[in-house]
C-alpha cells in the first residue's frame, strides 16, 4: 500500500515546484555611433529618450463618428539615431547557468529524486548540444534586436567570453534555420556552442559579454523596450519607453524570449518557424497558443517521469522549459 502511495506521489507534480533561469540574461543598453568605429568604445554616446506629440487621427475600427473628423492628440516617449551618425550599439550580458536538475523549491523529496534522473540521462544522452546550437544560432544572428534588426544594412555580433573574442556577421545565421554545428571545433560559432553547451553541463556558469552593432543609417528610429503602463491619466503621457540613467534600453525579458525562440518542434511541420520555449506555446502577439493539445510541457513532463522515456525532439523542449525556469507547482 505504502509503494503505491509513493508511486502516486512521483508521478503528480507536487503543490510547491520551481526552478531558476540557467540562461540569465541582463538589460540591454543601447548607444549611437559610426560602423566605422565599431572598434572604439570612447566614440559611442548613450542614446537618450526624447518626447513627441503630434497630432494625428482616429483610425482604430470602431470608431465614433462625432471622433472621426476630429485630431486624435499622441504624447509619448521616441529614440532615434543623431544625425551625424549610422550605427545602433545593443550591449548586455548573459551567464549560462548548471545544476539544472536542482528545483529551486520542491516540497516532494521523491518527485526531485526522479527530475534528478531524467535531467541526468539527458545529460548522458545529448550533453545540451542541440539546445546549446539554437540558443548560440539566436545570438550569432541578432534575433534580440527585434525591431531594430530590420532594414538594417548590415550587423555585426561581438561575443567576448573572458580573453576569447569572437566576430559574426548576423546574416550568415537565418532568423528560421538552425545553422548546423561547424565540423573544425575552433570555428567561433563551434566555440560559442561549446561555451553555453558547458554552462549548462556543469556546476557553474560561463559568462558572456554580448554586443550587437545595427548600421540602421543616419537619424533613423530605433526600439527601446515599451513599458506596460496600466490606466494612464486622461490626456497625459500614454508611450513610455525603457530607460536605465537616461539611456534607452530593452528589457531582459525581450532579450531572453528571443534566445529561447527555438521551439520548432510542437508540429510535425518541418518548415514551421520557431517560437518562444513556454509551458503552452503561446504567442500572445498572434494570439495562439500552439503547446494545448497533448503536447504542452506539464503533459509531456509527466509522460517522461512516468514512461522513462517520450521523444527526443520533446525531451529537448521539456529541458528546454526548465532552462526557462518557472514556477510550476500542482496549485493552480
Amino acid at each position: 500500500m505504502a509503494e503505491k502511495t509513493t508511486k502516486s506521489t512521483v508521478l503528480s507534480l507536487p503543490s510547491v515546484l520551481a526552478f531558476s533561469r540557467k540562461l540569465e540574461v541582463s538589460d540591454a543598453l543601447m548607444a549611437s555611433g559610426l560602423w566605422s568605429d565599431i572598434d572604439k568604445s570612447d566614440k559611442w554616446q548613450p542614446i537618450a529618450l526624447h518626447e513627441k506629440r503630434n497630432r494625428a487621427t482616429h483610425s482604430q475600427f470602431g470608431a465614433k463618428d462625432d471622433d472621426k473628423s476630429k485630431p486624435n492628440l499622441s504624447w509619448g516617449d521616441d529614440a532615434t539615431l543623431p544625425h551625424d551618425v549610422d550605427t545602433l550599439r545593443v550591449k548586455f550580458t548573459l551567464k549560462v547557468l548548471g545544476q539544472l536538475e536542482e528545483p529551486t523549491a520542491c516540497n516532494t523529496p521523491a518527485f526531485e529524486e526522479k527530475v534528478t534522473d531524467i535531467v541526468a540521462a539527458y545529460r548522458i544522452e545529448h550533453e545540451f548540444k542541440e539546445l546549446a546550437l539554437r540558443y548560440a544560432n539566436n545570438i550569432v544572428n541578432g534575433r534580440f534586436l527585434w525591431r531594430n534588426r530590420v532594414g538594417a544594412e548590415s550587423i555585426s555580433i561581438e561575443i567576448k567570453h573572458g580573453e576569447r573574442r569572437w566576430l559574426f556577421d548576423a546574416y550568415d545565421y537565418l532568423l528560421n534555420q538552425f545553422r548546423a554545428l561547424p565540423d573544425e571545433s575552433n570555428h567561433p560559432f563551434a566555440q560559442l556552442v561549446s561555451t553555453i553547451q558547458s554552462g549548462l553541463q556543469g556546476d557553474g556558469f560561463e559568462y558572456l559579454e554580448i554586443t550587437a552593432f545595427s548600421k540602421l543609417g543616419s537619424g533613423q528610429h530605433v526600439f527601446p523596450s515599451q513599458e506596460m503602463v496600466m490606466n494612464p491619466p486622461k490626456d497625459q503621457k500614454t508611450k513610455f519607453l525603457f530607460q536605465l540613467n537616461g539611456c534607452a534600453g530593452m528589457h531582459s525579458e525581450k532579450i531572453g524570449n528571443a534566445l529561447r525562440t527555438i521551439d520548432t518542434w510542437y508540429t510535425d511541420d518541418c518548415n514551421v518557424k520557431a517560437i518562444a520555449i513556454e509551458p503552452y506555446g503561446s504567442v500572445t502577439s498572434r494570439g495562439e497558443a500552439y503547446r494545448i493539445s497533448k503536447n504542452d510541457f506539464y503533459t509531456l513532463f509527466i509522460k517522461w517521469l512516468k514512461e522513462g522515456e517520450i521523444p527526443a525532439e520533446q525531451q529537448h523542449y521539456v529541458i528546454a522549459t526548465l532552462i526557462r525556469g518557472g514556477v510550476f507547482g500542482g496549485n493552480e
